[in-house]
């Protein structure tokens, strides 16, 4: 069972977070929305590392929406063969761009609504496009906003998305920086193996895990 943050615990986590990370970006490498959109659905149990590898070729054979829809399958899969999943993410990079040419006139919507109709799109990849993109005060849990958000007491939730649900209501605002300052605070510091605790982490005082990564 793990043990809530209190009230002041969570502003307090919070205050910390906004002041490490403000301003902080995702590591993807983008320079456009199409970019972006199909960086994060590459990034699905991938790293950022290993979709930055992939990207600069993919971006360079299909530039836009339009020339991805008619791109041929088996050299998509070629070009992100070292992504994980890549089969079932070729197949919806492509429908994804065929939906946007015929179903928002080849424009990608800016709408987390609109964004989940796309193939390969769910609801965490639309809320990480519209942070990063627009700033959109959203959540997204990823494996590491899960694992720090439950080390700290800010969530008890069993799933990704009830995570997300009681991030947003626990802490409302500045949800943009909370979800990159988690993702980066959980690559680096807060580790799944071996985290930082002694040496980097900023957190300690809040942590309801401590215990358990003592040295034996």
């Amino acid at each position: 069972m793990v043990k809530k943050a209190t009230k002041k615990e969570i502003e307090a986590i919070r205050e910390k977070f906004v002041e490490q990370y403000s301003g902080a970006v995702t590591e993807l490498n983008y320079t456009n929305l199409y970019e972006l959109l199909v960086s994060v659905m590459l990034s699905a149990q991938c790293t950022d590392k290993r979709v930055n590898i992939i990207t600069p070729a993919l971006f360079q054979a299909y530039p836009d929406p339009q020339s991805l829809a008619n791109a041929d399958l088996e050299e998509v899969k070629s070009l992100i063969k070292t992504c994980s999943f890549f089969n079932n993410k070729a197949k919806n990079l492509i429908k994804m761009a065929q939906s946007v040419c015929d179903d928002f006139a080849g424009e990608i919507p800016l709408d987390p609504k609109e964004l989940v109709k796309l193939a390969g799109v769910g609801e965490k990849t639309a809320n990480v496009v519209m942070i990063e993109y627009t700033g959109a005060n959203l959540m997204a849990v990823d494996t590491h906003v899960f694992r720090v958000s439950h080390r700290l007491g800010l969530s008890d939730a069993p799933t990704a998305t009830k995570t997300a649900e009681q991030l947003t209501k626990r802490l409302k605002t500045d949800l943009h920086t909370l979800h990159q300052a988690m993702v980066l605070f959980g690559r680096y510091i807060c580790t799944a193996k071996n985290p930082k605790c002694e040496t980097e982490c900023f957190l300690q005082e809040f942590c309801k895990s401590k215990e358990s990564f003592k040295a034996k």
